[in-house]
């Protein structure tokens, strides 16, 4: 598997490498959803910060990995998507909808801190 997933307090975080197969993002999910039970985490950012392109493949599989989590009783954001990538998905029609996005890992964990844990975010709400 070419991501790495780090645990930091009930959060997953997720980095995922710019040379990912179509088996890597599968496994990715499939590690993802046993990873979130046997921590009984809270929050999952899928940080997709070294990703040039992101292809029809990888946005729908995305999408599944942000619904699974959510079934599984985490919430889930999509962070780091480079203006480039945003740009080439809108005009390939693309989306990521119902999954939450932010700008950076910082912002993700702001949301699910926000949504989750009630804590003070970076900004003080």
């Amino acid at each position: 598997m070419q991501a790495s997933i780090l645990k930091q307090d009930k959060f997953l975080i997720v980095s995922v490498t710019g040379s990912m197969t179509d088996a890597d993002f599968m496994d990715l999910r499939d590690e993802l959803a046993s990873t979130v039970r046997r921590f009984r985490s809270t929050g999952v950012i899928v940080d997709v910060t070294a990703l040039d392109v992101i292809d029809s493949f990888a946005a729908r599989t995305l999408r599944g990995i942000a619904q699974m989590v959510k079934m599984l009783g985490a919430e889930c954001v999509v962070v780091g998507i480079q203006p480039e990538v945003a740009f080439s998905m809108v005009e390939l029609g693309l989306t990521l909808e119902q999954t939450t996005t932010a700008l950076d890992l910082e912002d993700g964990l702001d949301v699910l801190r926000t949504r989750v844990g009630g804590e003070k975010t970076r900004h003080g709400y």
